[in-house]
């Protein structure tokens, strides 16, 4: 499963994503750097009595992107990539927030009403706005996004991602014998807690969803840049020289690196282009999930609030996270994934590294426990498309989305990311394709 998935997201993929943002934001005439100005005043909490305000779906979209991602992926990145990727991620999610605007754009001029207000994505995008000969690739997209959700970046990623933390933080081993494989009390506790906030989140409906991400994300959002902030000001100095290196390793990483770091051209914009993807979404339509649900009458002012998910998840979350990481050189570490920021954060921050540790185990649990919350919404929504309002099918689903969560710590993190890299692709494929035959909507 990890070759294919590999084989999937080959270039072919990234050439897809990179070009559907590079074809909008020439068609759109550059509006990412015209109107980000505006699109950020757009953002502002206010109350809504008919459904969810613009401000609580953006908070829902960035609960399911700011997440293990922008921790462990970027970390990823500059250890297979080297910082040069840190530049070629920042192109992606440039190029990215067009696509992004043009998703929500959509989202909102198609969205659908039922009895618990508006909803919609590409599914109603595909089937009213392409016509009825296309709505086969709107129940394609549902059924894979509520897949998605279950067996993919919903769930198991994420869940495996705060127990892993947790074990690291706790210094704790395999000491209770499961199905014959050894598990830790830690990771089983914290997937228990897990399960159980879940719960309580879930079954309040969208409303507490939103509710909950609203809260949520300024909170999560603002610790973590806070103790980037804090690590890229003790070092300063360094700054202009991680700069320097980050451009000229993404075009000579051989000859910026050293040719014994092993890393060539095609690794350095593989790995930019494909984590940015993935951290961002943008593509994946799930930004005109959120954005349907949203009360915002305007379609336009809709997709330029979608368009500031990618703005702060990438250019604001991700480059922090990478230059903290080439300041302190973490990314040259012999470890993996969070321990490469773990280990910056333990360098670099004047607390101590247990509590260092401790912080940055709060911040990957709030992103991931976000991200959980977040796709059950997108989940849900593909799932009403699909099976309208019939109660039972929505409860069956929650129910079973809570029993995955459960079982997460048991299950292989790299089966999970794999399936969730393939799944990914199931739902960019048809909905780059209904972005690209309704461009000209899009453009007048």
């Amino acid at each position: 499963m990890e070759s294919l998935a590999q084989r999937i997201w080959g270039w072919p993929t990234m050439v897809a994503f990179l070009g559907m943002g590079l074809l909008f934001t020439l068609r759109l005439r550059l509006l990412p750097l015209r109107k980000l100005p505006k699109a950020l005043c757009l953002i502002r909490p206010k109350p809504s009595a008919e459904g969810i305000s613009a401000y609580g779906a953006l908070c829902t979209a960035l609960a399911a992107t700011i997440g293990t991602g922008n921790i462990v992926g970027v970390a990823t990145a500059l250890a297979a990539g080297g910082p040069g990727a840190l530049l070629w991620m920042l192109l992606a999610a440039f190029f990215g927030m067009a696509t992004q605007y043009a998703e929500g754009y959509l989202g909102a001029k198609y969205r659908l009403w039922g009895q618990e207000g508006s909803f919609g994505g590409p599914f109603a995008y595909m089937s009213r706005g392409l016509g009825r000969p296309f709505s086969y690739l709107g129940r394609l997209y549902a059924v894979v996004g509520a897949a998605v959700g279950l067996l993919g970046v919903g769930t198991v990623t994420q869940v495996n991602s705060i127990t892993s933390a947790a074990e690291g933080l706790f210094c704790a081993s395999g000491d209770i014998l499961l199905f014959g494989k050894s598990y830790s009390l830690a990771a089983l506790l914290s997937g228990l807690v897990v399960t159980l906030a879940a719960g309580a989140v879930l079954l309040g409906g969208a409303k507490r969803i939103t509710g909950v991400c609203q809260a949520l994300v300024p909170i999560m959002s603002g610790l973590y840049l806070i103790c980037c902030v804090i690590i890229l000001f003790r070092f300063a100095g360094r700054i202009p020289a991680a700069l320097g290196l980050v451009f000229r390793s993404a075009f000579a990483p051989r000859a910026a690196l050293g040719g014994a770091a092993g890393i060539s051209l095609k690794t350095v914009i593989r790995m930019g282009i494909g984590r940015g993807v993935y951290t961002n979404e943008a593509g994946l339509g799930t930004a005109a999930i959120a954005a349907a649900a949203s009360d915002e009458p305007s379609p336009h002012r809709q997709g330029l609030i979608s368009m500031t998910g990618t703005f702060i998840d990438t250019i604001v979350i991700c480059t922090l996270t990478g230059l903290c990481l080439v300041v302190t050189e973490a990314w040259q570490m012999p470890v993996e994934g969070v321990a490469i920021t773990d280990f910056a954060w333990c360098t670099a921050l004047p607390f101590g590294s247990r509590f260092s540790s401790f912080l940055l185990f709060v911040c990957l649990s709030c992103f991931a426990f976000a991200t959980v919350i977040g796709w059950n919404f997108y989940a849900e929504s593909c799932l009403r498309y699909l099976a309208g309002e019939r109660q039972w099918v929505k409860r069956g689903y929650r129910a079973a989305y809570l029993l995955v969560i459960a079982v997460s710590p048991l299950i292989s993190v790299r089966s999970a990311w794999a399936m969730a890299d393939i799944l990914n692709v199931f739902m960019a494929a048809p909905n780059l394709l209904a972005l690209f035959m309704l461009r000209k909507q899009i453009h007048r």
